[in-house]
């Protein structure tokens, strides 16, 4: 393949090239260094075209139906003229390290759209699941024009946190009836939660009996949190993504939500926190890989693995030394 310049890359981008942002987006993910030195001028000039997009995370358990919701909520969107960006975090194999990648087989019809973009990105071993190049991947997209943004988490571990910590609107999916709503008040997850929307409630045009119970008891379990410090009173609906049910009142809460952003001054300010957060998020990141990469401390290393095995010293202890050396 054409080794190009960055200014290459960025007319690309510009222009709306979605080769191009997909091959600089692959830059941003490699562990090459000349790549990551590339990637790193090409978000520096790109910087001035970026922020207007609206960033918005969704979350829910396996099963919760988020690429469907994703997709539906993509196609009202482009129907509107507007450019979706979809950035879908797939799981990862702790054993083989291998992901599916498969969300453009999940959202095929969004997939097929001209003014839509899906960039599936194996979790690996980051925080939670989420691709640690995601931040500079919507910086790259909101370049290339694309109005909606949207991050689709892997639903397990700390996932949620990190993309909290990128996004404008924070969306958590539940089911009618799976006892999803106390494992999110266990997980703190409807704390970060926005808008909270209870997928699969419709018989055709009727709501379920499971999701009106679930829809009570998901608005009783929030009394119990403190107001946002945005004082946005998190909101709750039943919708059906497959039936397209609701979707109009979601789209208007999903409005009302980037309105009272604006209003109360804290969209701005969210995002100048977001991206305090990640400078710190990236320093850590790249300090760890500094540490482990060198070849001193990686001789230390399997010199004090060597040790624990053989019962000479304990892992805290051998952590404690290792940190000492440095």
């Amino acid at each position: 393949m054409k080794t190009l310049s960055n200014n290459e890359y960025v007319e690309g981008i510009l222009a709306g090239n979605t080769v191009m942002l997909s091959r600089a987006i692959t830059l941003l993910e490699s562990t090459k260094q000349e790549h990551k030195l590339l990637a790193r001028e090409i978000l520096e000039i790109l910087l001035p075209h970026t922020g207007k997009s609206k960033r918005i995370g969704v979350t829910g358990m396996p099963g919760a139906g988020k690429s469907t919701f994703i997709e539906a909520m993509g196609m009202q969107w482009i129907a509107q003229n507007h450019k979706v960006a979809v950035l879908a975090i797939d799981p990862s194999s702790q054993i083989t390290k291998g992901s599916i990648l498969g969300d453009k087989t999940r959202m095929e019809t969004l997939s097929n759209q001209a003014n839509a973009y899906i960039r599936p990105s194996a979790a690996g071993t980051t925080l939670g699941g989420v691709g640690r190049k995601t931040k500079e991947t919507i910086l790259l997209c909101e370049a290339a024009g694309y109005d909606y943004i949207v991050i689709e988490t892997v639903g397990v571990g700390q996932s949620e946190i990190a993309v909290h910590s990128m996004v404008d609107c924070f969306i958590l999916l539940l089911l009618p009836g799976a006892g999803d709503e106390l494992q999110g008040i266990k997980r703190g997850i409807m704390e970060m939660a926005d808008i909270i929307a209870i997928n699969k409630s419709y018989e055709g045009s009727v709501i379920k009996q499971s999701a009106k119970q679930a829809l009570q008891e998901v608005q009783n379990a929030l009394h119990y949190f403190p107001l946002k410090e945005n004082a946005w009173q998190t909101q709750v609906l039943c919708i059906d993504a497959l039936l397209g049910q609701n979707f109009e009142k979601l789209n208007q809460t999903i409005d009302s939500f980037f309105y009272h952003q604006q209003v109360k001054a804290y969209f701005n300010e969210r995002r100048k926190s977001q991206d305090l957060y990640w400078f710190d998020e990236s320093m850590k990141q790249q300090i760890l890989d500094k540490f482990l990469n060198n070849e001193t401390i990686q001789n230390q290393i399997a010199l004090f693995k060597k040790q624990i095995q053989n019962g000479d010293i304990s892992s805290f202890n051998a952590a404690d030394k290792i940190i000492e050396q440095v």
